[in-house]
């Protein structure tokens, strides 16, 4: 059986040709032929044969050529999502002094709580970035934004920590919240799900770009993943047009998120095209990130996104409060990255590459400090390694 399913995700785009508007179909990958249903592992040993191979090359391209995956995988469930989303409306929803207290500045706001008003969008920074932007055809173009986001976010820590790092502050240990004794295990539960299925489709983005299976996860083994909830505040933002994630790409490897109660999400494919995201019930969306980037020299590059509200936005507001539910808009986002201390390069036939010289070596911990800089997240810039 081919893991592959049709049809179920319509994404409307404008055709930079026709200028027409058009519906896309991306197919949704299915790993469940390669979970087994008692351990719950997912494997590819032994089942490696050209129907496989035909799946793996299809999330390859898939990543390569629209920077956005969708996944169903029968181990990250409606119902663990719905708890974990339940859990972070009650938290986004108390006061801002309370959530300031699980804030860590000196660490980057890579653990903890993330405020408000404090990340500043890369295109807003990046003058290159803005101007290419602006560049697009208008119906393409991003909504420019003119300060810092106004997303919450919560860093948590997923996966074990390496023994011995160059970069602690990016290893830093668990913050807990006081007044939700069921945070650790909500939060474990869930992020340690996202996580086998980043590593599930990075297996197949391997064989499907012809590295070896464990290219990529061998790269990820104790890495600073983080399962990120980012929070957005309909009930005080909610006016058409606002922005609460600025035009950016992400600084990690492979981003994974469940669907969201509230559209607003749009990603960028790589010929420039402005598409809304419409996450199938049951279905994950995975994004990639600078770090794959640099490790396939270029040929897949890190998506561009926003998370903005629109008319549906608006339309779903209303709905929840009819329906008395949270009027924050909250994401499952798991952030998978590499290893602080291993050393990013193009991988294997990637060195080879015209554009390889573009992504030297580097640890990743480096290149993520640098990163943070940009954005405003590292004081310190990046250079105390």
């Amino acid at each position: 059986m081919v893991s592959i399913t049709l049809g179920s995700i319509s994404i409307t785009v404008s055709s930079l040709v026709s200028r027409k508007r058009v519906i896309m179909d991306i197919p949704v990958i299915d790993l469940t032929p390669y979970v087994d249903a008692v351990s719950g592992e997912f494997c590819l040993d032994g089942v490696l044969n050209p129907e496989l191979e035909k799946v793996c090359s299809e999330v390859s391209r898939i990543l390569r050529e629209t920077g956005a995956l969708l996944v169903k995988d029968p181990r990250c469930s409606a119902e663990d999502d719905a708890r974990f989303i339940g859990m972070m409306e009650r938290y986004f929803e108390m006061p801002d002094e309370f959530k300031r207290l699980q804030a860590r500045p000196h660490l980057h706001y890579q653990n903890g709580a993330t405020p408000g008003g404090l990340e500043v969008p890369r295109s807003l920074v990046v003058k290159d970035m803005l101007k290419k932007a602006r560049e697009l055809p208008k119906e393409h173009q991003p909504l420019i934004p003119t300060g810092a986001d106004l997303k919450w976010r919560y860093m948590w820590r997923i996966g074990p920590r390496p023994s011995t790092t160059r970069f602690e502050d990016l290893n830093a240990d668990h913050i807990i919240p006081e007044g939700f004794p069921e945070w650790e295990e909500t939060m474990d539960s869930w992020g340690y799900k996202l996580m086998s299925a980043v590593e599930a489709v990075a297996e197949m983005a391997a064989i499907g770009f012809g590295l070896p299976k464990d290219a990529f996860t061998s790269l990820l083994k104790n890495g600073p993943h983080l399962l990120s909830p980012t929070g957005g505040d309909l009930g005080s933002h909610g006016k058409e047009g606002t922005v609460f994630a600025g035009y950016h790409y992400d600084l990690n490897f492979l981003t994974i998120h469940y669907r969201s109660k509230f559209p607003g999400l749009y990603i960028w494919l790589r010929n420039g095209e402005k598409v809304e995201v419409k996450v199938p019930e049951g279905c994950l969306l995975i994004q990639t990130g600078k770090q794959l980037e640099w490790v396939t020299g270029g040929d897949c590059m890190a998506g561009l996104h926003e998370v903005v509200v629109t008319k549906k936005t608006i339309e779903a507001i209303k709905a929840a409060q009819e329906e008395n539910r949270s009027l924050w808009r909250v994401s499952s986002t798991l952030f998978s990255a590499v290893a602080s201390d291993a050393v990013m390069k193009p991988l294997g036939h990637f060195a080879q590459s015209p554009l390889a010289d573009k992504y030297p070596p580097v640890y990743a911990g480096e290149y993520f400090q640098k990163e943070l800089a940009v954005i405003k997240l590292n004081e310190k810039g990046g250079d105390q390694h």
